[in-house]
Formats: structure tokens, sequence, C-alpha cells
């Protein structure tokens, strides 16, 4: 046991200590705010202004529907529309109306004008604002036939032609247009049609009549098989990479002489996993001070059952450690971590094929199909979470799927060590299926 603990602490301190460690520290929480933060920041920035467009309405009634379709304001469509596009509004606090208006953002502001023919014909005013787009005074412009009402298709001609954004708003506008035109000359209230089509926001609550909260419970749920897999991508090699350290360095016939197999594989698999598990710790505590902080503000932490947290962290730790060890069976076969990283392969399907399942267990968390599922050990740790989510399965299934996943951590130690054993003094070719197999039979 001293021997055992020995490797646990050379494996733990030395890759705290290194470099890597304290540069992946900071930069983990940093880098997660960025793919959060930069994109919302990314979306304000303003590329180049508005897009300026041209009208050519040869209907003389749906100039100022679609303009005022472009710039965003339907409340006001039958007046003229202003000379130049409004400004984007400030973000608000609703995360759905900061959502929207990231949406607006994306596809940007117009500036709209209207383009007569006074007497002209329609090809001479083309060619007229063709020249302009050519000379950028102009970035497109629209021309609306006569009879669109009736079916006949508008042009819309813009010197960027890969820009899909303002193809899909162009399009929408003059869509909407057209059916509040349409229904203006059918007599039809177009503000009675809106108000019987607003939509409903249904009010989610359990048998019992209390608010539900299976939202927010669902999220963490698919949250930690985020995190599962993340921690599988970031230590799966290095579990993988001291598992076959003294095989590549063949040092293993002296640590041999020293200890056993088993005690050797086993302190480097758990000294690692210490190490993932306290960068992921510095992490969650981050994690709480920031929303500690952001709690104090208008943003509202979801309310969560404290024994939700628990079942979150047995079975993210069930399934860390399941992954992990299984990437020490691969780490026992191979003789480098390149031979590793392309048998893993199967590790990274197995995770996968997890997060799918957990779609058909929400749906019917009850089913023969959910309960198999959350008994299997490399699926359990997200499906059996979806199952306590949606309707909490009885506490022997609960403890049952914690229990097989514990054994299934064991037996695959104990496979592992086997093939360590023997896979450690064999050098110059990649071990058989077959050869395998022996190893784990032999005594």
């Amino acid at each position: 046991m001293k021997k055992f603990f020995a490797v646990v602490k050379r494996e733990y301190v030395q890759r705290v200590r290194s470099r890597f460690f304290v540069v992946a520290t900071i930069l983990g929480p940093l880098l997660m705010a960025g793919f959060t933060i930069v994109p919302a920041l990314m979306f304000g920035i303003k590329s180049g202004g508005p897009t300026r467009l041209a009208i050519i309405d040869q209907t003389g009634k749906l100039y100022g529907r679609v303009a005022k379709e472009l710039q965003g304001d339907r409340s006001t469509r039958d007046q003229p529309p202003p000379e130049k596009a409004e400004e984007p509004p400030g973000l608000k606090n609703d995360p759905r109306e900061r959502a929207k208006q990231n949406g607006n953002m994306i596809q940007g502001s117009f500036e709209v004008e209207e383009a007569k023919l006074n007497g002209r014909s329609l090809n001479e005013v083309r060619s007229e604002l063709a020249s302009r787009v050519a000379s950028k005074n102009l970035d497109g412009f629209i021309i609306l036939p006569p009879d669109i009402l009736n079916g006949e298709q508008p042009e819309f001609r813009s010197r960027n032609t890969a820009d899909l954004f303002t193809k899909s708003k162009v399009e929408n506008s003059i869509n909407r247009a057209l059916r509040s035109q349409r229904m203006l000359e059918n007599g039809i209230d177009e503000k009675k049609i809106e108000k019987m089509s607003e939509p409903i926001t249904l009010n989610a609550q359990d048998a019992g009549g209390k608010e539900s909260k299976g939202e927010s419970s669902f999220y963490l749920v698919f949250g930690l098989g985020l995190l599962i897999y993340m921690s599988v991508l970031l230590y799966g090699q290095f579990v993988l990479g001291a598992v076959i350290e003294e095989k590549e360095t063949r040092i293993a016939e002296i640590l041999f002489s020293s200890m056993r197999s088993f005690p050797l594989m086993m302190g480097k698999l758990i000294g690692v996993s210490l190490v993932a598990l306290t960068q992921m710790g510095i992490w969650a505590v981050a994690f709480l001070s920031l929303s500690a902080w952001l709690a104090g503000s208008s943003f509202t932490l979801p309310h969560i059952a404290p024994l939700v947290f628990v079942y979150f962290v047995l079975f993210f730790l069930m399934g860390y450690f399941i992954y992990a060890t299984f990437y020490a069976v691969v780490g026992s076969m191979v003789t480098t971590t390149q031979e590793g990283g392309q048998l893993a392969l199967p590790i990274v399907l197995l995770l996968v094929m997890g997060f799918y399942l957990s779609f058909n267990v929400i749906r019917s968390p009850n089913s023969s199909l959910a309960f198999w599922a959350s008994m299997f050990p490399f699926f359990a740790p997200i499906t059996m979470l979806v199952r306590i989510v949606t309707e909490t399965p009885p506490l022997w299934q609960i403890l049952l799927s914690l229990g097989i996943g514990v054994v299934t951590v064991v037996g695959l130690m104990w496979v592992a060590a086997r093939i360590y054993r023997v896979g450690m003094l064999m050098y110059g070719k990649k071990a058989s299926i077959p050869e395998v197999l022996r190893w784990i039979r032999q005594a």
C-alpha cells in the first residue's frame, strides 16, 4: 500500500507542478468565457454600416410596408418610412429579447429609399441603380412588379450575392408586406389577426400543482454529459500516456522488480484522475463564485433540488472513472500513445450513443429501454440522470445503477492490470485480440 501511495503522489505532484497544469487551469475558464462572451460582442460589431437598398414599387402600394419591415418597425408600417434606419436598441435584461436582438444584429440594419420611375422605363431605372451598385453608392435594389399581389415574382439585385442574411431578410420582409396588403384589400383587420395569433406560454406544473423545475434539471443533466465528454477528451490522453509511459521509456523491468503491476497501474490511474478532478474543482469554484456574484444582480440562478446535485456528483465520478479506466485498458494493449489514440475511438462513440439514447429516455423514462439504458454502465451517467430529473425512478434502481458502475470500474481495472502486466514487457509490435485474451486468462 505504501508503494501504491508513492506512485499516486508522484503522478499527482509531478503533473500539478508542471507549467502546463498552471496555464491550462488559468486559461480554461477564460476560454470558456470567451466562447460565450466573444460571440455576443461580435454580434454587436458594426461591419460597414447599414445596408443601403432602393425599392422600385410598380404597384404603388407596397413600398412603405416593405421599408418598415426591413427596418424592423412593424407597428407603424402604414406611416411613411424614415430617411434612415434606426440604430439597434441596447440589449435588454431579458435573455430572450437579448437573443432576438443578437439575431437582428447578424442581419444588420437597412437604409431604404424609393426609386420612382417618373415616366422613365423600368430598364432605364434598373440601369441607373445597377450603376450606383457598381460604384458602391448602393448595396442593392428591389423591383416589385405590378402584379406581385397575384403571384408575380419580385427581383433582388445586390453587389454581394453571398450575403444570405440580407437575402433572407429581404425575402421575409416582402412576404410579410404582401400578406398585410392582401388582408387590407380583402377587408380583414390585420391588428385583430395579429392579436388572435399571439403565442401562449405554458405554465408547467407537476401533478401536485407545484411549478415545474424540470427544465433547469434537464439542462443540468446535459451539462453533466458535456462535462464527462470534455473531461474524457481532455484527460483521457493523459491517462493513456501515464499507463504506457514506462513502456516507451523501457524502465518497466526495474519497476516490476520492486512492485506488482496492479498497484503500479492503479497508482497511475488514480494520480492522473486526481489531477483532472483538482483542475475541474478549481474551475467549479470559479464558476460558483461567478454565479454568486451574478446572483446579486438581475441574473437569477435556477432552483434545483439539492439531491439532484448529489446524484450529479456521484454519476459524474462514476462516469469519469469508467471511461478513464477504459483508457487504461487501451493503454495496456498498445505500445505508443499514437496507437492508443486510434483504439480509443470506441470510447467516444459509447459516450455519444448515451447522448442519443437520452432523447428516447426523456419521452418514456419508465420504459424497458430507459431502464436497461440506465443500467448499462457506459450510458448510465447520462441516461439515469435523465430519468431522475424527468420521473424519478425507485431508489433501488438508482443504487443498482451506481453499484453496476462501481463493479464495472473494478472489473476494468482488473482487466487492465492483467493486460498491463504482460504488455509492459512487450516491445516492437501491437498486441492482437487473441493475445490480449490469453493475457487476461493467465494467472
